[in-house]
């Protein structure tokens, strides 16, 4: 009984040995490299304007009065549709986009 008490209770007593150890995650032990600021610092080399990541900057593009127009006409049921289902222009390639060599012997 007794050495199926302990055999059963082991796993625990593993457990929380290695908890107070503090051996429980290989990247947190000592002389392991540890990254501190190294993501803002990469951040900050990548950005075109250092001062975009302290205050935020309104879009350049459109304001959204486009999109709200799109949105109104849609709910009063004035939705635009296409003017073809399908994609006009392509065609079928045959691999690499580039057209078949002239056949040998001419015409």
């Amino acid at each position: 009984m007794r050495r199926l008490s302990l055999l059963l209770l082991s796993p625990f007593l593993l457990a929380g040995t290695a908890a107070l150890c503090g051996c429980t995650d290989p990247y947190q032990r000592e002389g392991t490299w540890h990254a501190t600021g190294v993501n803002e610092a990469n951040l900050r080399a990548l950005v075109a304007d250092p001062s975009d990541l302290e205050r935020g900057v309104s879009h350049r593009g459109t304001d959204g009065q486009l999109a709200a127009v799109a949105v109104a006409r849609l709910r009063a049921g004035q939705a635009k549709t296409p003017d073809s289902p399908s994609i006009v222009g392509l065609g079928a390639s045959s691999g690499g986009g580039q057209s078949a060599p002239p056949a040998a012997g001419g015409n």
